[in-house]
């Protein structure tokens, strides 16, 4: 076990190397980077908008808008069918997703049936128009009467047609407002995620991605005055629309289009050079050009309208024919109204309407906040686990710390080639995998001391305390690996971040913490130092074998679980959970006082004139401000009109930080995804459990688990914690860490079953708890000693975040020894379930006196 071949001495430090070079970008400032040669690696971990400040945007296609005007399309081809075949029709109308029409003359009915057989062929669908869509469906309730419906599946099809054509112009609108790395992608069947890290000002993004951007050229219809029309009825073939000024002006429009936006091949915010006014410059292709050349030519001396989403823009009176395809836009623009504009144009319309379904912005200075907390909390947390790893256990330690050093620089190397965001969750997926990298190590060097106690020689340890160790820590990491895994496919946001973060660290970790160590062990300080005894540390003042007897209070422990077990549940009747938007819906908003104190009082008196419901004010520091504000019952369009309107009233006295809306379609969905995966994750840890050890070892393992979960909630209710995705991630963290101990302590007792068949299964499981106990100590020590240091360094965000799983700890320490031990028990298990790998022919009596 501790040779290496030549090969895998090169394959393993190369493995370490590359994960240095790439991961080494991110210490280096930007301007370093842009310096050094193209072939060397330059990219940087992205950070989540939760440590960089940024915006994200869930749009979702209005899905019943969408098939209204595929509705109306196919009542237009019905009439323009009927009309060319010139077949009379009369009742042409539609409501929900059908359309009907009634033939006049009977002798017509197969010729309108003729004429409207191609709105029901199969239309192309599918990579490289592999499959085929009906989109309409026809039937005849009764003679002359003839009924369209559009079909479920011509409904996705245009849907898919629509997202995608959406996600490329809204990814043209993001770049072109020049940000940095944005991700624009794909999510369920109807929504786009939208996230722009660093960004500024996240209302102009907003504003960027809510509007269709129809651009269409009209001319005014001057036959009567408009305000007549706006009381009465406008004319035959014309509609009333109105400006944006304010108030706005009333224009009756020809439903004609001359041109539309289609027919744009550039649009610039520039100024006029007669009135120095920013306004916008277009240029048409040669179609368009025509176009508008020629109703130039027609209508001198007539208005015509610049129509921007049934928004009149302007209405400039025709001078003369415009025969060059290029114009100007004017309409009171600022400089950047003008610009968002031209931005627009150029991007293209949307083909369906987008509603913000979800936002959650970060701004810049609470952003770099996070960072620089973040680092000094990483820093600390680090130096504080190297440091105790080397005073327990000398140069073990040391090689130890080093071992975790590579496994760090490797995760955030595969973060990094991946182009993943790491997020606060993702955050404590690190913390995890450090404590279970520790694990890894404690596991493997408390073996080494038990092989030492036998009075094998330092050599002989080694090879046999890595060889018994192998088992004990694949199962525990594949384990964790399984909740993971089950955890990104049902996740969604910070869960799905957590959970990647995680997978990759227990893959490094089972590297770096067995194969790395074993080479510093054995190619370095063996080879080198040539030690006859393990080196001198704090380790060695810890009894290898403690006398606790822990099966004697089993009644007690499962007497106070059980007491504490009712006390939460009688918790969830007399007291609710402070949920978080993510679950409940509704807005959060931190901001921060431009003057020297935030007045709480002042700015629920100004959110309370707005009508927006229940409005929370909390003050916390001397500037900060955090507001809640319920869900608005309008749906997902009334939270972003709520936000604008706070956005109004605050702006000018208050610099908004953190910005979170979540609409009641999404808040349901994050609720049930984090429930669905902590279920599924259970599911799956004791499918692999009973199959690696017995059934009663994964019972008791998910009875354990679900014990964790529970005092962890109960933990939130108590403190009156904000239950939210974050929170979900900091019961994950728990469990994770749990589960970790639990299997552990199980394979011991497996062990142990083996080597005494004899004992009695209640001394049997106290040996194993006592032979495992300074392991669960010191992980747990060390542990606690990089969530200290993440709690008291890395700020408030990171705090309320961390103290559930500090609290956790404790929990999952107490439930692996006094919760998963006796369960084993309470199951009778037997030890002839398992093969003897000493066969030892001794009385009950002999074995426990020699335990």
């Amino acid at each position: 076990m501790l040779y290496f071949s030549r090969w895998k001495t090169i394959a393993i430090w190369l493995t370490v190397l590359v994960a240095f070079v790439v991961a080494a970008p991110n210490l280096l400032p930007q301007s370093t980077l842009a310096s050094l040669p193209d072939w060397m690696p330059k990219r940087q971990l992205t950070l989540g908008l939760d440590l960089q400040g940024g915006s994200h945007i869930l749009l979702q296609i209005d899905r019943d808008d969408m098939v209204a005007d595929r509705l109306d399309t196919a009542r237009d081809d019905i009439r323009i069918a009927l009309r060319d075949a010139r077949v009379g029709y009369t009742g042409l109308s539609g409501s929900g997703r059908t359309v009907q029409v009634r033939v006049r003359d009977a002798e017509q009915i197969e010729a309108a049936k003729q004429a409207l057989a191609s709105l029901t062929e199969p239309v192309s669908s599918g990579l490289f128009g592999t499959g085929s869509v009906t989109e309409l469906s026809m039937q005849e309730p009764e003679p002359g009467l003839l009924r369209f419906t559009l079909t479920e599946e011509g409904i996705n099809y245009r849907l898919a047609t629509a997202l995608n054509q959406s996600v490329e112009v809204v990814n043209r609108r993001v770049n072109e407002l020049g940000t940095t790395e944005p991700i624009i992608q794909r999510q369920g069947e109807d929504r786009i995620l939208v996230q722009v890290p660093g960004l500024e000002d996240p209302q102009r993004l907003k504003d960027i991605l809510g509007q269709t951007a129809q651009l269409t050229f009209q001319m005014v219809d001057q036959s009567m005055p408009a305000a007549e029309a706006v009381q009465g009825r406008p004319p035959a073939g014309s509609t009333v629309m109105y400006s944006n000024d304010d108030p706005p002006i009333p224009y009756i429009i020809e439903n004609r289009v001359i041109v539309s936006g289609e027919n744009l091949v550039d649009a610039q915010a520039t100024f006029d050079q007669r009135t120095n006014e920013p306004v916008v410059s277009f240029r048409f292709d040669n179609q368009g050009a025509s176009r508008f050349g020629q109703a130039t030519q027609q209508g001198v001396g007539r208005l015509f309208a610049i129509v921007l989403d049934n928004h009149v823009i302007s209405a400039p009176q025709i001078r003369e024919p415009i025969l060059g395809g290029s114009g100007q836009i004017s309409g009171n623009f600022t400089v950047q109204t003008a610009n968002d504009l031209a931005v627009l144009l150029r991007a293209g319309a949307l083909p369906v309407d987008l509603n913000i379904i979800e936002e959650r912005t970060v701004g810049p200075s609470l952003g770099q906040d996070s960072i620089e907390a973040g680092a000094l909390a990483t820093i600390v947390g680090g130096l504080l686990v190297f440091a105790s790893m080397f005073l327990i256990y000398g140069k073990l330690g040391l090689i130890a710390n080093i071992a975790l050093f590579a496994n760090l620089v490797m995760l955030i190397a595969i973060l990094t080639a991946l182009g993943a965001t790491l997020t606060l969750p993702g955050i404590a997926g690190i913390v995890l995998t450090i404590g279970m990298a520790v694990d890894s190590n404690v596991i493997i060097f408390e073996r080494v001391r038990e092989e030492v106690s036998k009075g094998r020689s330092l050599v002989q340890s080694l090879d046999a305390g890595f060889q018994r160790a192998l088992s004990t820590v694949l199962d525990a990491n594949v384990t964790s690996f399984i909740v993971a895994a089950i955890l990104f496919y049902v996740g969604t946001g910070p869960v799905r971040g957590f959970a990647v973060t995680l997978g990759i660290g227990l893959i490094t970790t089972v590297f770096t913490a067995y194969t790395l160590t074993r080479w510093l062990i054995a190619a370095w300080w063996l080879r080198r130092s040539k030690p006859t005894n393990l080196p001198a540390g704090l380790v060695h003042y810890m009894p290898l074998e403690p006398k606790f007897r822990f099966m004697q209070v089993r009644n007690i422990a499962f007497a106070i679980t059980g007491a504490l077990t009712i006390a939460v549940a009688g918790l969830l009747f007399v007291k609710d959970f402070n949920y978080g938007i993510d679950f409940q819906g509704g807005s959060l908003i931190e901001v921060q006082a431009k003057a020297a104190e935030a007045d709480p009082g002042d700015v629920r008196a100004r959110l309370s004139e707005l009508n927006l419901g229940e409005v929370q004010v909390q003050a916390f520091g001397e500037r900060e401000l955090m507001i809640r504000l319920q869900t608005q019952e309008g749906g997902d369009n009334a939270e972003q009109s709520a936000m604008q309107l706070v956005r109004q009233a605050l702006d000018a006295d208050y610099e908004f930080r953190r910005i979170e809306v979540v609409g009641p379609t999404v808040s349901s969905e994050l609720a049930m995804s984090g429930l669905i995966g902590i279920l599924l994750s259970m599911l799956g840890m004791l499918v692999y459990i009973w199959l690696r050890f017995e059934w009663q070892f994964g019972v008791g393992a998910v009875v354990s688990t679900a014990h964790d979960v529970i005092m962890i909630v109960g933990v939130y209710l108590l403190l009156g914690l904000e239950m939210n995705l974050t929170s979900i991630a900091a019961i994950l963290t728990v469990v994770g860490y749990s589960i970790n101990d639990t299997i552990v302590i199980y394979d011991r007792i497996r062990e142990t079953l083996r080597k005494y068949k004899k004992m009695p299964l209640e001394e049997l499981i106290n040996l194993s708890l006592n032979q495992t106990f300074s392991r669960t100590i010191l992980t747990g020590v060390t542990t606690l000693l990089a969530l200290g240091a993440l709690y008291f360094f890395g700020g408030e965000v990171i705090a309320s975040f961390v103290l559930p799983i500090i609290l956790g700890i404790f929990i999952g320490t107490y439930s692996s020894l006094f919760v998963a031990g006796p369960m084993l028990i309470l199951f009778k298990l037997r030890p002839d379930m398992f093969g003897a790998e000493e066969e030892k022919k001794q009385t009950p009596g002999q074995v426990a006196a020699k335990a």
